[in-house]
């Protein structure tokens, strides 16, 4: 319960001071002639400031980043006092307008250096070493095991079947034969034979060997 008490009043407090800060700076503003909505966005522009170094500063204590904390606090600071009495916002110096005049430039010069600066080295989170890659297993010594088994040879091929021959076709192979050797006067030959029958050589050739 007291925990919750604390961070409630931490809020409002946060709340009040970012309220009269932000009223501050906007009056400041249009006393210096910046009027409308150009005096609404300075006190935007200062309080983005203040973030942008309220983060930088989490990672990065570099002299950078605390020199523009202590920008956007005089700017901020400076408002609350000027507007507190000690500051005629009816006849503002020449010198207070020229800086309510300039503070957009330096405002976004302030938040691009810290957007785009690197961060300093002792900050940065150290990367650990890769390790190392095991050594290789040594290779294995060739061993003298049994003598590997002989492979079977393959067997020599067999001749090959002499075709079965038809009866028919033998008949009509000794007509043509008989009619062969009547003209020529010679027996018939295996490849004379395949060509007047038009059959496969093996088959001419078993042919022949039955009509010899």
């Amino acid at each position: 319960m007291a925990r919750s008490l604390r961070v409630d009043a931490v809020i409002i407090q946060a709340v009040i001071a970012g309220a009269l800060s932000f009223a501050h700076l906007h009056d400041l503003a249009a006393a210096a002639g910046q009027t409308g909505w150009k005096a609404w966005a300075y006190p935007v522009s200062v309080d983005l400031l203040l973030v942008a170094v309220w983060r930088r500063l989490r990672t990065d204590r570099s002299t950078l980043a605390w020199f523009w904390f202590l920008v956007a606090l005089v700017a901020s600071l400076g408002a609350n006092i000027a507007t507190a009495g000690l500051l005629d916002l009816d006849h503002v110096p020449s010198w207070l307008r020229i800086l309510v005049a300039g503070w957009p430039a330096l405002a976004f010069l302030g938040g691009t250096l810290l957007a785009h600066a690197p961060t300093s080295a002792g900050d940065r989170v150290p990367v650990p070493p890769a390790p190392a890659a095991p050594a290789p297993a040594p290779a294995p010594e060739p061993d003298s095991g049994p003598e590997p088994i002989p492979t079977a040879q393959p067997a020599p091929a067999l001749p090959e079947a002499a075709p079965s021959v038809p009866p028919a076709l033998v008949d009509h192979a000794r007509k043509v034969a008989a009619e062969h050797r009547t003209r020529t006067g010679t027996d018939i030959d295996t490849a004379t034979l395949r060509a007047r029958l038009g059959i496969p050589e093996g088959l001419a050739g078993a042919i022949v060997a039955q009509l010899a």
